[in-house]
């Protein structure tokens, strides 16, 4: 936005600048009365302000736009930015209940095994005790 009003300026500035200089030209050359020319002169300047002042409108509904395409923009950044942070944290939420179901079984296998180890355990010194008893009775 910055160049185009730069450039716009220079415009401006060129156009005025390019108009007076013609007109103060034209009408020094023309062979009139001092009442004519400076009738000429105000009837320039008239023209020249109207076209300045359209001129001026047409920058101002530009600048508007420009602001307004803007300000579009910046809403759908920011709406996007907020869907993908949206998804992000379902995706996010998605992965902390898969990795925490595994978790629970995986706690849940080893929770069954050691409970198994452990039963086996307690049979083998049943077992073991079982036996020492029947080899101490059998002995005497």
């Amino acid at each position: 936005m910055g160049q185009g009003n730069n450039f716009s300026k220079g415009l401006l500035i060129g156009f005025f600048t390019g108009g007076t200089l013609g007109a103060a030209l034209a009408l020094l050359y023309a062979p009139k009365s001092g009442k004519e020319f400076r009738k000429d002169i105000k009837e320039k300047s008239d023209e020249y302000l109207d076209e300045a002042e359209k001129y001026i409108s047409q920058a101002k509904e530009k600048a508007v736009d420009m602001i307004n395409e803007g300000k579009k923009r910046s809403d759908k950044l920011v709406k996007d930015a907020k869907e993908r942070s949206d998804q992000i944290m379902k995706d996010a939420e998605k992965v902390y209940k898969d990795a925490k179901g595994k978790v629970s079984d995986s706690v849940k296998t080893g929770k069954e095994s050691f409970e198994q180890k452990r039963d086996q355990v307690k049979d083998a010194i049943k077992a073991g005790v079982d036996a020492y008893k029947e080899s101490k009775n059998t002995g005497e």
